[in-house]
């Protein structure tokens, strides 16, 4: 390993170095970032679990390390050349997300339970950027809301520019995966007129993380069984390869009508067993708690709480 330099960084935020770095046959590559709310470190997961600094390496994880070059070189570190660390708090595991692109009714039994006809095409609505929050943090409810609900989801974050992309190519312009808590307020998202968005973008309904696992590490997106608990009590239980649409279709339908640029997310749908589908609907309360998780991707932890504005990010 070449020794750190403390140098200016360049476009990818990377530090110099004095020499070529070691390649590895492989490394493991889940992504993180940990620390105080607007301070956040990056860092790396190891294969055998333990946490290691990239903040001698890199000053965040950006949309610019997304990309092929970038994540290469981060394979190319050993990590155990890197400082193990104990996070505290666990960030989101990248910065700069310009655009957070929800897909609704992706999967046919949710669609059923909601009362909704399966699409023809892909749903469509996004999630204000200002709802990002840590997969562990708080989650608020907004003023007044009584019908806030649970949505785990996979998160598809992409590396390269996708602009009128194939379904052929379209998985190519992925960097990773992450889960998704894709939390809703039904009634601003149903009852109150216009498009899903008001119901979707409230503080701290999008908890990502706890990694971005890149996509080496996840050969298909549509094998993987997803879960949610309430309160200790399994709510939710899929797999994504139930999807209606798949996440290269998805990446290539969206790519028509925007242009996805690295660190922008897609989440993809949510397996049937939230709380509207219930019989009566049952929906989240100050003092209640969510685990979710997906398979190699995690898991996550939130606590509910009533608003409070000393919670809210930013």
């Amino acid at each position: 390993m070449g020794r750190l330099v403390w140098a200016p960084r360049n476009a990818l935020g990377y530090m110099a170095r004095e020499s070529t770095l070691r390649p590895l046959a492989h490394t493991v590559m889940k992504l993180m970032r940990h620390g105080p709310m607007g301070f956040e470190k990056p860092a790396l997961v190891d294969a055998r679990g333990v946490v290691r600094d990239l903040s001698g390496v890199l000053s965040d994880i950006v949309p610019a390390t997304l990309s092929p070059h970038g994540l290469q070189r981060l394979r190319d570190i050993d990590p155990a050349s890197l400082p193990a660390v104990e996070p505290g708090r666990i960030g989101v595991p990248y910065s700069g997300c310009a655009k957070f692109v929800g897909v609704g009714l992706n999967y046919a039994d949710h669609a059923a339970e909601s009362g909704l006809e399966i699409p023809a095409e892909p749903v469509l609505f996004m999630k204000a950027t200002s709802c990002l929050a840590g997969p562990n943090d708080a989650v608020q409810l907004p003023q007044g809301s009584v019908k806030t609900d649970w949505e785990v989801e996979l998160g598809v974050v992409i590396g390269t520019r996708a602009r009128y992309v194939s379904e052929h190519a379209a998985l190519g312009h992925v960097a990773g995966y992450c889960i998704v808590n894709d939390i809703s307020e039904r009634e601003y998202q149903l009852e109150r007129g216009g498009t899903w968005d008001k119901g979707k973008s409230c503080d701290t309904f999008g908890p990502v993380g706890p990694w971005l696992v890149t996509t080496d590490e996840v050969p298909n997106p549509q094998a993987l069984g997803l879960w949610l608990d309430v309160n200790g009590q399994r709510a939710q239980t899929g797999h994504s390869g139930a999807m209606v649409f798949g996440v290269a279709r998805l990446v290539s339908y969206i790519s028509r009508f925007m242009t996805l640029n690295p660190g922008d997310l897609i989440t993809t749908g949510t397996p049937p067993g939230v709380g509207l589908g219930r019989k009566p609907p049952s929906f989240l309360r100050a003092g209640d708690t969510m685990r979710l998780g997906i398979d190699g991707l995690g898991e996550q932890f939130q606590t509910v709480h009533a608003w409070d504005a000393s919670l809210a990010h930013g």
